[in-house]
């Protein structure tokens, strides 16, 4: 079976201004595609209002409907879907199936990104915009503000482009920090780290109980909190009598950024692959899935333990797909962001993108920040720690601030 590379991911503008764009794929399967390419449109700042997936196991046809910013870069998206494609080769053109194994990619090289500046409110946000504009991925942060105004940032990144290691690259990436931070600019320098560094900026640890508890003291919905922290009404069923050979799950529940991307990367965990499924959102922000699913061995999942473990997991990942808290540090305020990390490695993109947007729409400065990858139970959380500036004004009630972040991470702003 042969397709051209073009082919492989056609993108046709909206016929009416307004209207939802159609992208289409058309390639090898492989578990866990859907997931990568819902993944690679959120990155993109892209939400999917409907979608078709089709596969015999071996070929699949996706096709997704999606609405978002007038400045993106569709020519650059086409490119990071072909490339999330599984065997695409650029030999004559064409992309076949293979089915050899391949090898594994070689993990990205890690490069700290230094600067050192006056501080201003939303200093964080555009830099992280920026880095965001340029695909540069944000592995770890460390930010700190000195008692005379300044501040000192620590950005562990690694470039989607993998172009960082040459002068071009690095030098339009100062430029551009440059040209966001202008005269608060004090000293900027970016430096290819070793190994050794790199690991540790990537590794996981344990936090301190008390932290945990904070985040995860939310983990049932509190009818008290007025909806803020959960979805309302989300129903999933599942049937093994419809299809002779799959499991049909259907899902209602309310919308969110990266809903379906979240059920994607579920069943990616699960090692669960996808035969047909449909998705659609509904006026006042409700969605309907239908997913003919079946086991990694090509089975239904009949076993009533795995349906249950399934569905709790879906059901917990659409009530709250990121757990997001404010406590007290003594006399400091600080946000919790927990973001669970899937099984091949990968977060949630834009996250603290989102939570800094949040931050400098409610006013609020960044005292200190702090990403890492940290175990919590059986998984793995990407956990943001940010100590709050709440300057001298009256400060914000805390259930303000978690609402204000939550629903910018919900796409509910």
């Amino acid at each position: 079976m042969g397709i051209l590379q073009d082919d492989v991911v056609i993108i046709r503008q909206p016929d009416k201004e307004g209207g939802p764009t159609v992208i289409t794929v058309n390639c090898p399967d492989k578990t866990g595609l859907g997931c990568d390419l819902c993944r690679i449109i959120l990155f993109f700042g892209l939400s999917i209002v409907r979608g078709d997936v089709s596969t015999d196991g071996k070929w699949c046809y996706i096709v997704l409907w999606v609405v978002g910013r007038e400045k993106t870069r569709w020519s650059l998206l086409k490119k990071r879907l072909i490339g999330a494609c599984p065997s695409c080769s650029s030999a004559s053109g064409i992309s076949y199936y293979r089915s050899e194994l391949q090898q594994p990619p070689k993990p990205p090289d890690v490069f700290l990104l230094k600067f050192c500046c006056h501080d201003r409110r939303g200093l964080l946000h555009d830099v992280t915009e920026v880095l965001c504009e340029l695909e540069l991925t944000i592995k770890k942060v460390k930010v700190s503000t000195t008692p005379d105004g300044k501040v000192m940032d620590l950005f562990f990144i690694t470039d989607t482009r993998e172009l960082l290691h040459t002068p071009k690259r690095r030098d339009d990436t100062i430029q551009q920090l440059t040209d966001t931070l202008k005269d608060a600019l004090i000293s900027i320098e970016i430096e290819l780290v070793g190994p050794e560094i790199a690991a540790c900026s990537q590794a996981s640890s344990f936090l301190p109980t008390a932290i945990t508890e904070d985040i995860f003291n939310l983990e049932l919905p509190d009818p008290g909190r007025g909806g803020v922290f959960t979805s309302d009404s989300i129903s999933i069923v599942m049937d093994n009598l419809l299809s002779p050979s799959h499991t049909l799950v259907q899902i209602m529940c309310q919308d969110h950024k990266g809903l379906l991307y979240d059920i994607m990367r579920t069943l990616k965990d699960y090692n669960i692959q996808i035969s047909y499924g449909r998705f659609m959102t509904k006026p006042r922000g409700k969605c309907e899935l239908d997913l003919f699913i079946m086991q990694a061995d090509g089975k239904k999942i009949v076993d009533s333990s795995k349906q249950k473990s399934l569905s709790a997991r879906l059901r917990t990942e659409l009530l709250r797909p990121l757990k997001v808290t404010v406590v007290s540090r003594g006399p400091d305020t600080e946000l919790l962001v927990a973001n669970p990390v899937e099984l091949s490695d990968k977060g949630r993109p834009l996250v603290f993108h989102d939570i800094t947007l949040a931050l400098k729409m409610l006013g609020i400065c960044i005292f200190s920040a702090e990403i890492g990858r940290h175990a919590i139970g059986d998984r793995e959380w990407e956990v943001y720690r940010i100590l709050l500036d709440e300057g001298e004004g009256s400060p914000l009630p805390r259930n303000k601030i978690e609402k204000g972040v939550w629903n910018m991470l919900m796409g509910w702003e």
